[in-house]
C-alpha cells in the first residue's frame, strides 16, 4: 500500500482530522534542545481545532533546513456550535497555539564572541532616540565607545569598552538607562471605533462643523390586475419612496491653537459624536493640516 496519495482540494473532505499550517519564531542565541512557542492554523474546511492534537511535525526554514520539531495538545481560543439550521462561532477556532511545543533540533551558526563592532538597532528609529543612547553609553562607560551611525542605528566598540567578551559588554549596556523620545500618534481603528492618542498630540487653530445625512429607499411594487373574464395580464407598476433625513449637526466650532487632541475628543464626547463620526472629523482636521500627529488607520 503506498505511503501517499495525490488529493485535490474538492476531495479533501476530512471530518475529524484537520491539515493545518504549524509556524514558529526563532528566538536569538536559541541552543539546541530549548522549547519555543508554536502556533497552528487549519487549512482546507476544517471547522474547529478545539481540543486537537498535533502530531509530530518538522519545522523547515527557508534553506530547507529542519530546525525544530512541534507536536502536542493545541489550545484553541474559539468556541463553534452548528445545529440543522443556525450556527453560532465565538472567537477563531481554526487557529491555536501549543506553548514549548517545539524542541528546536538545529542551531543557526553565529559566532558571537568575536564581535568588534556591536550595532543597536532601534525598533522605532529617531534621532533625538538615537543621540541620547549615544551620550548615555558614553558617560556609562567614560569613553567614547559609542557612535550614532543614522536614526536608527547606535554602534559601539567592544574594545573600547574594556569587556571580556561581547556578551559582558552587553550586561552593561542593559543596565543604561535612557529616556526614548516618544512620537506624536493617533491610531484609530474603523471596524470596532477604538480612538488611542498620545499625550503629546496638537492640533493648530480650526473650525469644525459636522453633520449626518441619511437617505433611505424603499420599493413597494404595486399589482394591477386585469378585469374580470378579460383577456388582459397582471402588470406590475413599480413604486419607490425616498426619504431624506438630516440629523442637526455639532455647528461650526473654532478650536484655538495648541489645544490637546484630548480636550477635542472631550468636547466632542460632551456633544454625543458617535466614536465612528468622530474618527472622521479627526480625519478631516489631519487633511486640513492641524493635527500634528502621525496618524494610523487601521
Amino acid at each position: 500500500m503506498p505511503d501517499h496519495f495525490n488529493i485535490t482540494g474538492e476531495q479533501f473532505r476530512p471530518k475529524n482530522v484537520a491539515a493545518v499550517f504549524v509556524t514558529a519564531e526563532l528566538p536569538p542565541f536559541s541552543r539546541a534542545g530549548a522549547s519555543i512557542d508554536i502556533t497552528v492554523s487549519a487549512i482546507g474546511d476544517a471547522k474547529s481545532l478545539l481540543g486537537g492534537t498535533l502530531v509530530i511535525t518538522p519545522l523547515n526554514a527557508a534553506d530547507g533546513q529542519i530546525y525544530a520539531v512541534a507536536q502536542g495538545t493545541i489550545i484553541a481560543g474559539g468556541v463553534a456550535a452548528e445545529g440543522d439550521g443556525a450556527a453560532v462561532i465565538q472567537g477563531v477556532p481554526t487557529s491555536g497555539s501549543i506553548p514549548s511545543g517545539a524542541r528546536v533540533e538545529r542551531e543557526v551558526e553565529f559566532d558571537f564572541g568575536s564581535l568588534q563592532i556591536l550595532r543597536l538597532a532601534l525598533r522605532e528609529p529617531d534621532f533625538t532616540t538615537a543621540h541620547r543612547i549615544e551620550a548615555a553609553v558614553n558617560r556609562h562607560f567614560g569613553a567614547k565607545v559609542a557612535e550614532m551611525s543614522d536614526s536608527g542605528t547606535v554602534s559601539v566598540n567592544i574594545e573600547k569598552t574594556r569587556s571580556r567578551s561581547p556578551a559582558h559588554a552587553i550586561s552593561r549596556l542593559e543596565n543604561v538607562l535612557v529616556r526614548p523620545q516618544r512620537k506624536a500618534r493617533v491610531v484609530v481603528d474603523q471596524r470596532s471605533g477604538t480612538i488611542v492618542m498620545g499625550e503629546d498630540v496638537r492640533i493648530s487653530r480650526v473650525a469644525i462643523s459636522q453633520g449626518n445625512l441619511t437617505i433611505r429607499i424603499q420599493e413597494e411594487p404595486l399589482v394591477e390586475q386585469p378585469n374580470p373574464f378579460s383577456r388582459g395580464e397582471s402588470v406590475v407598476v413599480p413604486r419607490t419612496n425616498v426619504e431624506l433625513e438630516e440629523e442637526p449637526g455639532i455647528g461650526l466650532a473654532e478650536l484655538r491653537s495648541g489645544t490637546s487632541l484630548s480636550e477635542v475628543v472631550a468636547g466632542l464626547n460632551a456633544l454625543g459624536v458617535a466614536p465612528r463620526d468622530m474618527i472622521d472629523i479627526l480625519k478631516s482636521i489631519k487633511v486640513a493640516g492641524a493635527l500634528h500627529a502621525e496618524f494610523v488607520v487601521r
